[in-house]
């Protein structure tokens, strides 16, 4: 991507227009997606902007049922998108989230999606992070290069209460457990509650050093 076709985008910017940039560029574009209130957000603004592609999810083994819930109901209110979910090989390591949380997140969620990546080789994708969400995240621009595809932010600049009134004000199938506390949902075993004053993934990995999967950072991010 040359510096002429990166778009003039503001922090203002309707994500929608982001969305209709990416497909533009990248007609081939994938969104991954874990359900939580921003991919559900995320999703319902795609399918507005134009967006009939594929919906990836890693199905790792230890998803709560209210996730899995959750899935079903997009799948049934989007029927214009295709919802593909992925399963960890059958040699991934079981039950190593508590000694090796790195490892089992790399087995069990990466592993499977880059494979799944490097067969489809979509020129980007679309993904829900928003600045909001944890120090991590802090930075991120709408548009990332420099990997192997463009990452796509349109929620970069959103915080939770945008993203909750919209959810409400267009009655999202959010999961459960997010008006529970649980801000951001990963796998059961490695999530909980968010605590007041917590961002909104301090609930994951909680006490293990780390706040992402390796998805979106590191040497293996997608």
């Amino acid at each position: 991507m040359t510096v002429l076709e990166r778009p003039n985008f503001t922090p203002d910017t309707d994500p929608r227009d982001v969305i209709r940039w990416a497909l533009a560029q990248h007609p081939d574009a994938l969104m991954p997606s874990a359900f939580n209130l921003n991919g559900v957000v995320l999703l319902d603004l795609a399918v507005q902007a134009g967006y009939r592609g594929e919906v990836v999810f890693v199905d790792t083994g230890y998803h709560f049922p209210e996730t899995l819930r959750t899935r079903d109901a997009l799948r049934e209110r989007y029927p214009s998108l295709t919802f593909v979910t992925l399963h960890p090989a059958p040699d991934a390591p079981q039950d190593t989230y508590a000694d090796d949380p790195d490892g089992c997140c790399a087995a069990r969620k990466v592993q499977p999606l880059q494979s799944y990546l490097r067969l489809r080789a979509p020129g980007a994708l679309l993904n829900a992070r928003s600045r909001e969400q944890a120090t991590t995240r802090a930075d991120i621009p709408f548009v990332e290069d420099g990997g192997a595809r463009l990452r796509v932010n349109p929620l970069a600049y959103w915080t939770r209460e945008m993203l909750e009134t919209y959810a409400r004000e267009h009655d999202l199938p959010v999961n459960p457990l997010y008006w529970d506390g649980f801000l951001s949902v990963g796998c059961w075993p490695c999530t909980r509650a968010v605590r007041p004053g917590e961002d909104a993934r301090a609930g994951r990995w909680a006490g293990k050093g780390k706040t992402e999967c390796g998805l979106w950072v590191g040497e293996n991010k997608l």
